[in-house]
């Protein structure tokens, strides 16, 4: 009989848990890993001694949160506008603008471009996008 295969991976802090996204620390005064899923219209954490224990811990908890959003017809993921407000130091904002400017384009643009470069986007297809 064949294994199901579960959809999981693990970068930096980051674990893929069925397509949804948590933040992985470590808790040194229970000496346990949290997870908290990303993302989401509420909260789903999780917590684990090792790495097995926490991807099975957080199927669980990921299936318990996806089926009472169910049961409450609530969509289980946050809507984002891609709109938010940034704060930055008065002079960084000139430079930016400046600097903008002067490629003929807007301060939104020059931030977009400036997060695109720090971010990775090739699993949500994004990069190419705009």
């Amino acid at each position: 009989m064949a294994r199901k295969q579960w959809s999981i991976a693990m970068t930096r802090n980051i674990m893929d848990v069925d397509g949804y996204k948590a933040v992985i620390s470590y808790d040194p005064e229970i000496e346990m890993f949290r997870g908290e899923f990303l993302g989401l219209n509420g909260g789903a954490d999780f917590y684990a001694a090792d790495v097995r224990s926490l991807q099975k811990e957080g199927r669980v908890s990921l299936r318990v949160f996806l089926e009472e959003c169910a049961a409450q017809g609530i969509a289980p993921r946050k809507t984002f506008s891609g709109k938010f407000m940034l704060r930055i130091d008065p002079q960084l904002h000139e430079i930016a603008a400046t600097k903008a400017a002067a490629e003929g384009k807007s301060l939104n643009q020059l931030a977009e471009e400036a997060i695109r470069s720090q971010v990775a986007l090739e699993d949500e297809g994004l990069a190419s996008a705009g």
